[in-house]
């Protein structure tokens, strides 16, 4: 058996640069005081799991250690002897382990229960039964003693006998029930009440039987190893589930949260009945608003959205969706986010009016409370998913639209920036709610502090006011937003004309000022006190414009041609029509002043000059072709566009709802469980099993169906065929470890002592363990299994050599250099979705940026694009409609998330040379923003090292 193949349940993290110390000096601190030879146990122990065998200590420990009481000894023994081997080379025990045999039997029988518990700990560890036979009759007795300690430790002790040597203790599972009827403390009695389930179950179920009744009352940790055992027979055999199910709905009440979580999940495992259902999504839904971690809460949110999945589940879900609500009252911003979209998904006609009633609320109450930072995220996540459901249900749109208006002055201009989306969405397709919507509108125009929602929300009064006073109303909005105009000559006048009474009394004293030059200007209180004044009465446009945003401008322009064109349409005096037209005129010559003047922070731009300008000339002008153009064409484009995005979303609700509907076809056979064979049940996977198996890293990866991704395209060659040792390795990559299989052949004739994989990483990776020693027989092989974990996404390496003694030779150590192994950030980054909005600001704030020159072979734009895509594991954002078609050139945005949660952007833009010929492959580049630096480097190495290869 070679040292790699020994089990070891202790794992000591050892610091390798230490020198070991030599056999004599350790015998030497074995017969020395108890400090000594407790620190001289240590080391020994550290050698002897780096491989080392030390034959020679083992009599001195048994004659100079053994004997000693300390308990910082005993422990360390326990140890010890776990790890040393026990047995000759021929497979036979070592004559000396029946001393410690005898050592252990007095353990024991010793007076301390934390002594005998820690020895029966000990002897669950041993694989050797001449050893454990002489120590029955005591493991038998520590059954009785009177301290919970040492009966539950004996419990789990002749388990694990029993299970590895059965022919030592044959009446175990008669022995444990026997206790388990008349045992008190609850973890023994949970201890017996596993190892029936794994050794007996018939006897399991008949104690479960007699106390079926009492098992509220049972403690928390018996619960969990009953509803396992439910689950296991109820799963092999689905007769015993109406015997069963009674004590899972009982076990939903249980005053421990993660029985009531385990008693839902399998409840719904066993039932698909709409009570069952809705009896483990209400326990879900309490589970998440009592428990406080927040990690439970989404955790727990998940299972919610798989029962979701479900069609036959979702509309019990549905009746469910006020109470899923309650969750809101959590203030992390993830929790209300999974929250909301599953409200969003169970929403129907039954519920919606409720739902919305609920969010209104909640809308009015993010408006009282700023304390917190997620607040403003908060209010937006509400305001979508009130866009969301008035835009699936256009009779709640009237109740929604007075509420989220509000905030078109909030202070968060990204909240109001999505209200401002939805108001537009809603007056161009609900033609009854216009006039409710512009009556709003001009009430909270005055009110808008941010630009870019000012730009909006006059469009939005230029496009739909319809009737003369609404168009009137418009203009006095204006010309309030505005002030006193000319804008040029009030400004002067202000600076410069008389000052108010109430000001000239403040004077106070002056005060020196260094200029820009560096010489002093003299200041007066007055004077330094009037900008702010000025500052704080200063309408809202007229501010914009001071500070030299002059789009806003040209926005303004075209909502008052726009008004002005309508209003000579309704109205027929030409005296009102002048007028309304010279006034608007106007505005728009007074701006332009004021934009070639010096007063604003910035001069007006060129684009806005002539935005203005034409304006002015189209007002001078009234051609019925510019009428048509800016009353009707503009609107028809907004259509088009709401209407591209409509068909975008009923296309993905399409896929969504395709994904989850459950296809029979009409010859399909009907199953009825009654008469279905043991054999035959096509009932669901075994979850705790599944569970077991993923903790364990042995899960079956999706990809392993696929022959092409089968293990032999993962496996690395670390040496050359004519070297002295042939190794090769798979790598294995999971969440956040990685395991390197290695297979190393001995290609000599010799046999190779202690041969050793030394391992060395690079990059965000940590070796956890150092291989152990082998010794390989001429051509023979081994495998040696090496965990590294993982931190961040970026690029690892992993490198190293092997080294060994050759037996029988005087020279030096060999040693064999192994290539490198690349870690691919490929199995780290998944494809995900983002708003356009949330990618922008992402965009933004990134700090890393990396720009990579298209050079590639291929010569389509859209191939290219897939290419990176398949190469990268990045979704495109950008939709197709807007790369369909062909116009030689394309830009899209990408977008992936880590598994570690960090994001990667990208931006592909890329044109197709014409002049170079059809043949000429794409060009361009990719900026690809992260994070991390790291990250942004290694997709940049990716996507260089991908582009190149053939599109074939």
């Amino acid at each position: 058996m070679t040292a790699a193949e020994n089990v070891c349940y202790t794992l000591i993290n050892v610091p390798m640069d230490s020198e070991p110390p030599s056999e004599i000096s350790l015998k030497n601190d074995l017969k020395g005081d108890v400090k000594l030879k407790t620190e001289a146990l240590k080391k020994v122990i550290i050698m002897i799991l780096n491989g080392e065998k030390l034959p020679g200590l083992l009599m001195t420990i048994i004659r100079f250690v053994l004997p000693l009481q300390d308990h910082t000894i005993k422990k360390l023994l326990l140890v010890f002897w776990e790890i040393v081997p026990k047995t000759t080379p021929d497979g036979r025990l070592l004559q000396e382990m029946i001393l410690v045999c005898d050592a252990y039997r007095k353990d024991l029988q010793h007076p301390n229960e934390f002594i005998r518990g820690s020895t029966l700990r000990f002897l669950c560890k041993l694989k050797e039964a001449e050893l454990l036979e002489p120590l029955m009759p005591a493991i038998r007795a520590c059954l009785e003693h009177r301290h919970s300690y040492v009966r539950r430790n004996a419990v789990l002790a002749i388990y694990t006998i029993y299970r590895n040597f059965e022919h030592l203790i044959p009446d175990a599972p008669e022995l444990i029930h026997d206790f388990l009827v008349n045992e008190k403390d609850a973890s023994c009695k949970r201890n017996a009440f596993m190892m029936l389930i794994h050794a007996d179950q018939d006897r399991a179920l008949d104690y479960l039987s007699t106390c079926i009744d009492q098992v509220q009352t049972f403690g928390d940790i018996l619960q969990l190893v009953i509803v396992e055992l439910i689950y296991k027979v109820c799963h092999a055999n689905p007769s015993e589930r109406a015997r069963f199910i009674r004590c899972i709905y009982n076990l939903l009440q249980s005053s421990s949260p993660a029985v009531k979580y385990e008693a839902a999940g399998t409840l719904v495992t066993l039932s698909s009945a709409p009570t069952a259902i809705k009896a483990a999504a209400q326990c879900y839904i309490d589970l998440i608003i009592k428990e406080s971690d927040n990690n439970v809460k989404l955790i727990v949110l998940d299972r919610l959205i798989e029962l979701k999945e479900h069609p036959s589940h979702e509309r019990v879900l549905q009746d469910l969706v006020m109470d899923i609500l309650r969750v809101l009252s959590t203030p992390d911003l993830e929790v209300r986010k999974k929250t909301l979209q599953l409200a969003l998904d169970l929403v129907s006609s039954r519920n919606v009016e409720e739902l919305v009633i609920v969010l209104k609320k909640e809308v009015i109450k993010t408006n009282n409370v700023t304390e917190h930072e997620d607040t403003d995220k908060y209010r937006q996540l509400l305001v979508r998913t009130l866009h969301s459901c008035s835009v699936r249900f256009p009779d709640m749109a009237a109740n929604v639209i007075p509420v989220l208006m509000e905030f078109l002055s909030d202070n968060n201009e990204a909240a109001a920036a999505d209200v401002l989306e939805f108001v537009r969405e809603a007056i161009q397709r609900f033609d009854n709610l216009r006039p409710l919507i512009v009556e709003k509108m001009l009430e909270v125009f005055h009110a808008i502090k941010s630009v870019k929602i000012y730009r909006g929300a006059l469009w939005i009064l230029g496009e739909y006011c319809s009737t003369k006073e609404d168009i009137q109303s418009v203009m006095t909005e204006v010309r309030r937003s505005l002030g006193e105009i000319p804008i040029v000559e009030s400004e002067i006048k202000k600076e410069t004309g008389e000052l108010k009474p109430e000001e000239e009394v403040s004077v106070g004293p002056a005060q020196k000022l260094v200029t820009e030059m560096g010489t002093y200007a003299t200041q007066s209180a007055l004077s330094s006190s009037r900008p702010a004044k000025k500052e704080e009465d200063r309408p809202p446009l007229r501010g914009f414009l001071l500070d030299g945003d002059f789009f806003v401008a040209a926005s303004l322009a075209t909502t008052l041609t726009k008004i002005a064109l309508r209003y000579v349409s309704l109205v027929q005096e030409k005296k009102k029509q002048n007028s309304f037209i010279a006034e608007g005129m106007l505005l728009m010559a007074t701006i332009l002043h004021l934009g070639k003047s010096s007063l604003p922070k910035k001069p007006i731009t060129d684009d806005d000059v002539d935005r203005i300008s034409l304006c002015l000339k189209v007002l001078s002008e009234c051609s019925p072709l510019m009428n048509d153009i800016f009353n009707k064409e503009c609107r028809q484009s907004l259509s088009h566009m709401l209407s591209a995005k409509l068909e975008e979303e009923k296309l993905s609700q399409k896929k969504e709802s395709e994904k989850r509907n459950v296809t029979v076809q009409p010859d399909d056979p009907i199953s009825f469980m009654q008469l279905t064979a043991k054999n035959e049940m096509n009932s669901k996977e075994d979850q705790f099993q599944l569970s077991l198996l993923a903790a364990m890293g042995n899960t079956q990866r999706k990809e392993a169906a696929d022959p092409l991704a089968s293990k032999l395209n993962k496996v690395t060659q670390l040496t050359g065929f004519s070297d002295p040792v042939y190794a090769e390795a798979y790598v294995h990559v999971n969440q956040y470890d990685i395991v390197l299989d290695v297979l190393v052949v001995n290609q000599t004739s010799d046999t190779l002592q202690n041969c050793t994989l030394e391992l060395a990483t690079l990059g965000d990776l940590k070796l956890v363990e150092k291989p152990s020693p082998l010794t390989l027989a001429p051509h023979d092989f081994a495998n040696i299994k090496a965990n590294v974990k993982v931190a961040s996404t970026e690029n690892g390496i992993i490198f190293g050599n092997i080294v060994y003694d050759v037996s029988g030779a005087a020279s030096d150590r060999n040693c064999v250099v192994l290539s490198d192994i690349h870690i691919d950030i490929m199995d780290y980054i998944q494809p995900a979705s983002c708003t356009d909005a949330e990618f922008r600001q992402m965009w933004a704030e990134f700090e890393w940026e990396n720009k990579v020159t298209v050079n590639t072979n291929i010569i389509d734009l859209n191939e290219y694009l897939q290419h990176i895509l398949k190469s990268t594991n990045m979704k495109c954002l950008t939709p197709e409609k807007a790369l369909s078609g062909y116009c030689g050139f394309m830009a899209a945005n990408l977008y992936a998330r880590s598994i570690f949660g960090e994001d990667a952007l990208a931006n592909v833009s890329i044109e197709k040379p014409i002049h170079l010929g059809p043949e000429a492959p794409v060009t361009g580049h990719i900026r690809i923003r992260a994070k991390s630096q790291g990250m942004a480097l290694s997709l940049g190495d990716k996507i260089n090292l991908s582009q190149k290869k053939t599109s074939l």
